[in-house]
């Protein structure tokens, strides 16, 4: 775990840094806000879905959700990313069953894979806003990710926030993990957070599905079992935190940096007799070069119903 979620003196060596952040920060969005920089306004309405601190918050879990939800309300949800991890020869890229994980990067492979709704990957956000608008049968957009990113004007904000890691050392980047000011989650619509010992309406849950192979073959894998781990997602250690509740006994655990690129070569270091368990971010770009004893586990946001209700009928309001 990084050092903006412990205690350490020598973090106060970054804080000119952390004030230089900060100034940048604020003149960016002031100079959005008062128009001195162009937004785009998208003809449809425009959920972001992000967060205030660096990675691993599980904001794809809560779209995979939202778009569950807007689909069974009658919605045509589409979403918009851009594509971290991945390179594409060109943009905006319209996410298929052929496009793969280092194209696209994994977050949006994994949300289409999920749901079949139009996925749109673009470095520039108002790109992939405007090919929904012109190419794509939808009448609502969500933005996986992209609370920074004023260029695109937005109608609800809903801000993803660790239950238990929260804000670290509550400093900016680099000397903590925020991106902006925790009086920026004042002026947002809502602020979910990820587990946490206080469950309220406004608490997501991932509930742990049953474990798939990698591969695409249908199988089962007993819990229970002794295994190897590995993901290379923001927070690793929820990860095998989940899978130490799902009763496996690992034996060997191994962190690689978030939205990593996997290659046959990493999986080397794990012997093959035994299970290899990875998310499912991980798992859309190991598909190729997968083994039969390799295993992800899904899981799925759930939420109480008020908080859907709450959240369905401020949709109402915009689309009005």
């Amino acid at each position: 775990m990084p050092f903006w979620y412990r205690r350490v003196t020598w973090a106060w060596l970054l804080l000119p840094l952390a004030l230089l952040f900060k100034m940048i920060s604020l003149c960016r969005r002031l100079a959005y806000q008062k128009g001195f920089f162009k937004r785009y306004k998208s003809k449809l309405p425009v959920i972001i879905v992000g967060n205030i601190s660096v990675g691993g918050n599980g904001k794809t879990p809560f779209v995979i959700w939202l778009c569950e939800k807007l689909i069974a309300a009658g919605y045509k949800p589409a979403v918009i990313s851009r594509g971290y991890g991945g390179k594409s020869n060109h943009y905006p890229l319209l996410v298929d069953d052929h496009i793969k994980g280092h194209e696209a990067g994994d977050e949006p492979v994994l949300i289409y894979k999920r749901l079949g709704i139009p996925v749109v990957v673009d470095p520039t956000r108002k790109n992939a806003v405007n090919y929904i608008e012109l190419h794509c049968l939808a009448d609502i957009i969500i933005s996986d990710d992209g609370l920074q990113h004023y260029a695109l004007q937005r109608d609800i904000e809903i801000v993803i926030v660790d239950g238990k890691r929260r804000f670290g050392n509550q400093q900016l980047i680099p000397m903590g993990p925020l991106r902006e000011n925790l009086s920026r989650l004042n002026s947002v619509d809502f602020v979910v957070n990820n587990g946490g010992q206080q469950v309220n309406e406004m608490t997501m849950l991932l509930k742990a599905e049953s474990c798939k192979r990698v591969d695409g073959e249908v199988a089962q894998l007993a819990s229970g079992l002794k295994i190897n781990a590995c993901a290379a997602i923001g927070y690793p250690q929820r990860f095998f935190d989940t899978l130490n509740q799902q009763q496996f006994e690992i034996l060997k655990a191994v962190s690689f940096n978030d939205h990593h690129a996997f290659s046959k070569d990493d999986f080397t270091q794990f012997e093959a007799s035994i299970p290899l368990l990875m998310t499912e971010k991980d798992a859309v770009k190991c598909t190729d070069f997968a083994q039969p004893n390799w295993w992800y586990l899904p899981v799925s946001a759930e939420f109480p119903a008020r908080f859907e209700k709450k959240l369905l009928n401020r949709i109402k309001e915009i689309k009005c």
